[in-house]
């Protein structure tokens, strides 16, 4: 073995044992180096993944909606309420899938599903308002007509019907003293789509449930619906001994399964997964002027927050079922629990569960 200039044994002359392990040692920083690059590259291409799927999607939001267009609306209370519409609209299906999903008959656009839900320091509430709930719609001018009319008792529905989003809106700030800082609404079509695009949500019924106008035919049990099940789940409420009462209790059970399906790691965290579930419903969103995707986040996390314990689903107390009116059989709100409601809500405050059974 030679020395070195310095007559330290050359790296050449050492015996294997001396300079093998070195050569090892210098090897792994290489290894660990690559290692962290494709950690890196991994997680540079979710994130370039999920903001080009935002950009996309924020540009393809139908912010329809002008909550202000009335006028004369509520204070901002504590908190965020959001309304969240499900819609009968046909917008987007052929008519095949008319057939397919026991959707035809029945022109325009209508609403069947109304949940009023806020989110505070107290966790979230979901208070679901029956369709067929009396109530005053506000004063409001006829833009064909130019005709004005109003304020008039009617179904809370009726108002969809005569001005849209934002007479229904109107409507429940009048009615309830809430502002309503977001409004969002889904379609048929994109129902149906979010579903299928979630693979499906859990469910688990406590009877089978067979309604021939919604289409409904489930069994008894746990099982995974798919959207056209899902739909016709939703919709029916000819098998439910509540009527519209107990369909909006399913429809919040469906939403609470439904955001916490879609919040799934394999559907947050793969772009591939984001794109089809976020464009499945794009195309039947309409929600007002004022909303974005960080607000429909909120939204999103705020309803699979019940699923979690961190909040309540409850329907508007009420007075009495079947009600004759002019108007047909109508739904009357409680006034006093009621009026305690949303006052808890205005204020942020605990929301205190109603005991009173309405009458028939």
């Amino acid at each position: 073995m030679t020395d070195g200039p310095t007559g330290v044994p050359s790296y050449a002359d050492r015996p294997s044992s001396h300079y093998g392990p070195r050569r090892a040692h210098a090897r792994r920083p290489r290894k660990r180096h690559r290692l962290w690059r494709a950690a890196f590259g991994l997680v540079a291409a979710v994130l370039a993944g999920a903001v080009g799927t935002y950009g996309w999607a924020e540009a393809k939001l139908n912010r329809d909606v002008d909550l202000d267009s009335y006028g004369n609306r509520p204070p901002r209370g504590k908190g965020t309420n959001y309304l969240i519409v499900g819609s009968d609209s046909r917008a987007g299906l052929s008519q095949d899938d008319l057939k397919d999903l026991h959707a035809g008959g029945g022109g325009g656009r209508r609403t069947d599903s109304m949940i009023l839900l806020h989110t505070g320091a107290h966790g979230t509430s979901m208070v679901s308002l029956p369709r067929d709930s009396w109530v005053t719609v506000p004063r409001r001018t006829d833009p064909t007509t130019g005709k004005t009319s109003g304020p008039t008792g009617d179904k809370l529905n009726a108002a969809f019907s005569y001005g849209g989003p934002q007479l229904l809106a109107r409507t429940i700030e009048y009615n309830t003293g809430l502002r309503i800082d977001h409004y969002a609404e889904i379609g048929f079509a994109g129902f149906v789509n979010i579903v299928d695009a979630v693979g499906g949500v859990r469910m688990c019924l406590e009877r089978g449930i067979k309604d021939e106008k919604s289409g409904a035919d489930l069994k008894k049990g746990c099982q995974t619906l798919d959207g056209k099940q899902a739909l016709a789940f939703v919709r029916q409420r000819h098998q439910e001994a509540e009527g519209d009462l107990g369909r909006t209790k399913n429809q919040q059970k469906f939403l609470a399964s439904l955001a916490h399906q879609a919040a799934e790691p394999g559907t947050l965290l793969d772009p591939a997964e984001i794109y089809p579930t976020v464009d499945a419903g794009l195309d039947t969103l309409v929600v007002d002027k004022g909303t974005d995707l960080r607000d429909l986040t909120r939204l999103f996390r705020a309803v699979r927050s019940v699923t979690g314990g961190k909040g309540k689903q409850i329907n508007v107390p009420v007075s009495g079922i079947g009600v004759p009116t002019r108007k047909g059989s109508v739904i009357t709100w409680d006034e006093e629990q009621s009026r305690r409601l949303f006052a808890e809500l205005r204020h942020d405050r605990p929301v205190t569960t109603p005991t009173r059974r309405p009458s028939r």
